[in-house]
């Protein structure tokens, strides 16, 4: 293996790590050095010290780490940012007694992503740097990295909008010693006067432009271990997993889509959650795929599917009986969320109607 930048020429080498990326699968490449990203760092401070992070961990945990790409790679000098688009056509309606998923919940997006950051470590690896690739991962704020690399500009939503692809994009980025070439950046602003995400937030989780109160974010709130706050139990309405209200009237969101005519609607967006109800925890996880549960705890999945029941309206005798089985569970959460589910649905805890 040759030592790092040996008979690599600079002019044109960017280049060719950028295609790499695009030809393994990426949407948009940039590239970004790996600086501490200080914005992102007192942002991060920010939400914490107004509450805003609702006990969220991941990339808040450490944020001197998380924001520092250095901290991930020894001798990092650049971050190559790759984006990949997960957008679908809009969904048929959801049956009533199922629960939606977000669209980065459905399918194994974030494994594509891998595969392609992967090939741009290789191809890094294979002239003798030294790069890690990272998605989903709490070393790195993958947004900051986006903005920095010119992939594009953060909405009012606090979602990174690609050129091209609006916000229907996950992120992630390869962290390497290569001096690489950086990309032109930040992106000009695409959202103007806009504020449709801000008006679609059904609980108001956007307070200002960019900044969202995760305690109302019924994302977070549908991930989070525990009781879900009651307050915010008949906005989540029917979905049991995420939520796009914000991205889904974005203009240069529903832009991309259009442009890629045809695009399916994508595989498992609701499911039946009385089955889920009724399922073993093995049950429960499969339907969930490779998203994130808490603890991998299956109880945080039926909490969410209590609440949608509740909100469903339906209250045939398979529903009830559902609902019932979880009124002296072992989880005091669930007993309180099926009074909750049975109240909602007219036939009270102990009824036998």
């Amino acid at each position: 293996m040759p030592p790092a930048d040996a008979a690599i020429p600079r002019d044109g080498y960017t280049a060719e790590v950028i295609r790499a990326g695009l030809a393994a699968g990426l949407d948009a490449v940039g590239v970004a050095p790996a600086e501490p990203m200080l914005r992102a760092r007192d942002a991060i401070r920010d939400r914490v010290a107004r509450g805003f992070d609702a006990g969220m961990q991941f990339t808040f945990r450490n944020p001197e780490r998380s924001t520092d790409p250095a901290r991930a790679v020894r001798g990092a000098r650049s971050m190559v940012v790759g984006a990949r688009w997960y957008g679908s056509a809009d969904d048929p309606p959801v049956p009533a007694g199922h629960g939606r998923f977000a669209r980065y919940a459905r399918g194994d997006h974030y494994g594509a992503l891998r595969d392609a950051l992967g090939s741009v470590r290789d191809r890094l690896r294979a002239d003798g740097h030294l790069a890690v690739a990272f998605a989903d991962d709490n070393s790195l704020v993958d947004r900051e990295a986006a903005h920095l690399a010119g992939l594009g500009w953060f909405g009012k939503n606090a979602q990174i909008l690609v050129r091209g692809l609006g916000s229907w994009v996950i992120l992630g980025a390869v962290v390497t010693s290569a001096d690489l070439d950086p990309s032109e950046a930040p992106v000009e602003d695409g959202c103007g006067a806009c504020r449709r995400c801000i008006d679609a937030c059904p609980t108001g989780a956007i307070v200002e432009p960019g900044v969202v109160d995760a305690t109302r974010c019924l994302s977070w709130l549908a991930q989070k271990p525990g009781p879900f706050d009651p307050r915010y139990r008949d906005a989540l309405g029917d979905r049991l997993y995420g939520c796009d209200d914000c991205q889904e009237p974005c203009p240069p969101a529903r832009v991309a889509v259009a442009r890629r005519q045809g695009a399916p609607a994508a595989a498992s967006a609701s499911v039946d959650v009385v089955a889920l109800l009724e399922g073993s925890d093995e049950d429960v996880l499969a339907a969930m795929g490779r998203a994130y549960v808490a603890d991998r705890n299956p109880d945080w999945v039926r909490r969410n599917a209590l609440i949608v029941l509740g909100n469903s309206g339906v209250r045939d005798r398979r529903s009830l009986d559902a609902a019932r089985r979880y009124e002296h569970h072992a989880n005091p959460v669930l007993r309180e969320q099926a009074r909750w589910t049975l109240d909602r649905l007219g036939a009270p805890a102990g009824c036998k109607d």
